[in-house]
């Protein structure tokens, strides 16, 4: 895909491997430090060099008129599940949060996993990540029912290993 223009001289384009590292650069700064060292290397192994490598074509990075990195998304079509897409880590700098770039990030994922057939995108976060719980449930997407509620949201009980329950979500297209 070339580089396509998404506003306010932003483009957007597909990851390449190249992008591994430069990506990782941003993540601390994005997140602002959150969780010190073990969050900067928890951030890092949910970013794999494999995404860079083989699921380029569903996912994009936007970069602004200076080339410099300002979001991204990370996604990929179920392999399992023809029906279903799934979004894995998404980020924008945080000057240009509440500016509409990840919505318009979701967007080309959706139209994306529309024009291959799936009716559903599915995502997770944190119980912890109340911003990603309002943006989520702000795109659509409904927190997938279970038998554990925190915070009168429901949970899904180490979803990612004992004690690291997710709150999941999935949106109908």
């Amino acid at each position: 895909m070339a580089r396509s223009v998404i506003g306010d001289g932003l483009q957007l384009r597909h990851p390449r491997p190249e992008d591994h590292l430069r990506l990782l650069a941003v993540l601390d700064e994005w997140w602002d430090g959150l969780g010190g060292d073990a969050g900067s290397q928890q951030r890092a192994l949910l970013l794999p060099r494999l995404y860079f490598q083989h699921f380029t074509t569903t996912s994009w990075l936007v970069e602004d008129e200076q080339d410099r990195l300002v979001g991204f998304l990370i996604g990929f079509l179920s392999q399992t599940d023809q029906e279903a897409a799934y979004v894995h880590f998404v980020g924008v700098d945080p000057g240009l949060r509440r500016s509409g770039l990840a919505r318009s990030l979701y967007q080309c994922f959706f139209d994306l996993a529309r024009e291959h057939g799936r009716s559903r995108v599915h995502c997770i976060t944190s119980p912890a990540n109340t911003t990603s719980l309002a943006f989520h449930t702000a795109m659509g997407f409904l927190v997938e029912q279970s038998e554990k509620v925190v915070d009168g949201v429901w949970v899904q009980p180490d979803y990612d290993g004992p004690g690291l329950d997710r709150i999941s979500f999935v949106r109908r297209l």
